[in-house]
């Protein structure tokens, strides 16, 4: 089974940012949930060896723009380190979102095109913005454009300055709706609001979710609040789910493990571990392939 990881994160060792110098109302809370602190240390050699261990053949490396980094810079050294690993790595780049400009952002988007990169990860909530916030409608509009994706954060976060309520999946319905050409991948699958976000993705085939940084398993807990999702997902929305571990928040073996003991039906296992990530991102190639012939 060829697997692919659709969304790892930057390694820290590439950002300006490091842990120390973030705030602690945002990292508090994250640490003591998730231990962030320990697996942010994890360097670019760390998930290479975790990809072979784990028997990833290629992941999508995200630039997320979370604590007032220089998004551009996000972007080159994601390029560099794509660059230098082809054969494992594509990516996704980011927009500068603290003291956001509408024509800056749709800038980027353009560079991050011309880095030859699939998409575009934004988190607006943590910005103090809705999803479906207008400012953002530059980004989706060059987005789909260019014919790339648009990854968001959904669901809860843990940061205790960040409302959850501009995260709710059904403000991705609005988006969808404007922007039909537009692919769109929820990030964390929308967490606690699955019914929502299980409505959004039937209503919108171009509505992906990944389930990064959260344990499979528990999709098959009666009474985590997956239910919905993990019994549409053998069938309806066999084709919407992506694989994704939000590494270094989520190891690469345990989540592939987890995802194996649910009662995932063997060919729908392999869409979700990896065939529908590369189906999309073949699409996505094909898109701007044809918008650079145009």
């Amino acid at each position: 089974m060829n697997i692919l990881d659709a969304r790892v994160r930057l390694p820290q060792q590439f950002r300006e940012a490091r842990l120390s110098e973030m705030r602690n109302e945002y990292v508090a809370q994250y640490d003591a949930v998730l231990q962030v602190r320990s697996t942010m240390a994890k360097t670019l050699d760390d998930l290479i060896q975790e990809m072979k261990e784990a028997g990833v053949d290629h992941a999508i490396m995200h630039a997320e723009y979370e604590f007032g980094e220089d998004g551009d810079a996000l972007n080159e050294a994601l390029a560099k380190v794509i660059s230098a690993h082809t054969e494992l790595f594509s990516g996704f780049g980011t927009i500068s979102m603290e003291h956001f400009r509408p024509m800056r952002a749709a800038q980027q988007v353009s560079r991050i095109r011309e880095l030859g990169f699939l998409g575009v990860n934004i988190q607006p909530a943590f910005f103090e913005m809705p999803i479906d916030d207008r400012k953002l409608y530059p980004v989706y509009a060059k987005a789909a454009e260019l014919g790339l994706a648009v990854a968001i954060h959904t669901g809860i976060n843990y940061s205790r300055i960040h409302p959850i309520r501009n995260e709710h999946p059904l403000l991705l319905d609005q988006v969808a709706c404007d922007f039909p050409e537009l692919t769109l991948i929820a990030c964390h699958g929308g967490w606690p609001w699955v019914p929502e976000m299980v409505a959004v993705a039937r209503k919108h085939p171009n509505v992906l979710m990944d389930l990064g940084g959260l344990s499979p398993r528990y999709l098959g807990v009666q009474g985590a609040g997956w239910e919905m999702m993990y019994r549409l997902a053998n069938n309806l929305l066999q084709d919407q789910i992506l694989f994704a571990t939000d590494w270094p928040v989520f190891p690469l073996k345990r989540a592939i493990a987890e995802w194996k003991e649910l009662s995932i039906k063997p060919e729908v296992l392999e869409k979700v571990l990896g065939s529908n990530a590369r189906a999309l991102f073949s699409k996505i190639k094909a898109e701007v392939k044809k918008n650079d012939n145009t």
